[in-house]
């Protein structure tokens, strides 16, 4: 299956061995698995660029406003006061990854990764209109800089900017809003230099990323790669070669036609190279399995095209697991992938519950700290709070009141009685809250406090009452 040496495995395939970046001009992919990809890539293109600007509930899609800590996953919004379950999203993320990995290999990253997406299905494509194929593309950048290599360039790397720039836009709507980023867009930039400031930085680092850093993303910088080392075993379906009908007794060898191959022991790979030409990260996967492989799928559709255009069985490069390989084991659903679904099963069911038990409007109510009690005429203990009050919705909760449902009180707002609290904000201020002694068991009572709106039950909570021991 390899080479008669690995040296190939110690080091990374686009540097060379000076130590600069050997740069990968792949060639334009094309074949079945190709144009499932473009489908799948148009429309996880249209669900990135359009989530930031949907809204269900009034809540945006997807939203991960780091500063101001509140997050929108489908439109369920997370605050502070949620992170478990934001944690718990997160976990349930990763676990499915890797479920998805220990199955199928780096499929994502070929199929449904953002920086796959991009590269391949926009900028690299229109690198191939500008600057044409392999071929084309090599010659070019061999090519001293006349007229028409300054004229492809200077086009290529401003339709890449402006392209950068909207990516940059759509990023920044998923980190303040889009709202906010239509207010700034309207306002215009002079009224938001920070924010400006801000967009050419991100449009400058997806710039560097896709029109110089490339494959090196997935190469170096993104840990998935790695994880995929650990998370990969001989069951696991990858992109792979079939070592053992391409190379058969005596190896591979170029194409002769009339020859019998299998007479002379030789196996089906002609040793073409066209799955190393069209590869984005510039290896040979005959040499097997490489934390480079992104399973773009681009070498099975080319040897697909070769070997239909020699009469050869398709598949000598395709979806498969060593043990099929090797051992013609078909895939099966393994203790390690049940383990992996059990936990997903688990940890979904958790969130789901937890959504289902999570409050519109979340109250707080804490004593003011330094305050004990005051004793009042008629035998009355006052205790003064503090309260915080959370709405989670894009509606107005109006006319809210506090009544003590455990034990029997008053509670006295130092403003108003009745307030509103607005959309997606925060509501505090201070009370007392006054119990007759008799009411009282202790030095420490629990109290429950019942939150309304119109009269309505809306949100139950607790606080801690303090008395005179002599209560008891």
């Amino acid at each position: 299956m390899a080479q008669d040496q690995d040296n190939f495995r110690d080091s990374i395939g686009t540097i060379k061995e000076d130590g600069k970046r050997a740069w990968v001009f792949p060639k334009k992919p094309s074949g079945k698995l190709y144009e499932y990809r473009k489908y799948v890539s148009y429309v996880l293109l249209t669900f990135l660029i359009a989530s930031p600007f949907v809204k269900i509930n009034g809540n945006q899609f997807l939203m991960f406003n780091v500063l101001e800590r509140r997050f929108n996953i489908f439109g369920f919004p997370f605050y502070p006061q949620d992170f478990h379950l934001f944690v718990i999203s997160m976990i349930i993320g990763v676990v499915f990854i890797a479920l998805f990995t220990v199955a199928f290999g780096r499929i994502f990253c070929g199929w449904m990764c953002p920086q796959t997406i991009f590269m391949e299905m926009v900028f690299r494509r229109i690198e191939y209109w500008i600057d044409g194929d392999r071929g084309a593309q090599i010659r070019l950048d061999r090519q001293e800089w006349n007229a028409e290599k300054i004229r492809k360039r200077l086009l290529k790397w401003l339709i890449f900017f402006i392209i950068s720039f909207i990516i940059a836009n759509v990023f920044l709507a998923y980190l303040i809003g889009s709202d906010r980023l239509i207010q700034y867009v309207t306002d215009g930039p002079s009224q938001h230099i920070s924010t400006m400031v801000s967009l050419l930085i991100f449009t400058a680092v997806f710039y560097f990323v896709f029109a110089w850093f490339r494959e090196q993303v997935c190469i170096i910088a993104c840990p998935y790669g790695r994880m995929q080392g650990v998370l990969l075993d001989n069951k696991s379906i990858v992109v792979a070669y079939d070592h053992k009908r391409g190379e058969g007794e005596n190896g591979r060898k170029k194409w002769r036609k009339n020859e019998d191959r299998e007479a002379l022991g030789h196996g089906d790979c002609i040793d073409c190279f066209q799955c190393v030409n069209v590869c984005p990260t510039g290896i040979d996967i005959r040499n097997g399995t490489q934390l480079e492989c992104v399973n773009c799928t681009a070498c099975i559709d080319e040897c697909d095209s070769i070997m239909e255009k020699i009469n050869l069985p398709k598949g000598l490069i395709r979806y498969a697991s060593e043990d099929e390989i090797t051992k013609k084991e078909k895939f099966k659903f393994t203790p390690r992938l049940k383990g992996y679904t059990a936990v997903l099963v688990i940890l979904t069911g958790v969130l789901v519950g937890m959504m289902f038990l999570r409050n519109d409007l979340e109250a707080n109510i804490l004593r003011l700290p330094g305050q004990l009690y005051e004793h009042k005429e008629g035998n009355i203990i006052s205790n003064v709070f503090t309260y915080k009050l959370l709405n989670k919705t894009t509606k107005t909760v109006d006319n809210v009141h506090f009544e003590l449902i455990s034990p029997k009180g008053e509670i006295k707002l130092v403003r108003n009685v009745n307030f509103d609290v607005q959309p997606e904000a925060l509501a505090e201020g201070t009370l007392f809250i006054e119990i007759n002694a008799s009411a009282l068991s202790g030095d420490k009572n629990d109290l429950k406090i019942g939150v309304y709106s119109n009269d309505k039950l809306i949100e139950t909570t607790t606080a801690r009452f303090l008395a005179p021991r002599s209560y008891k």
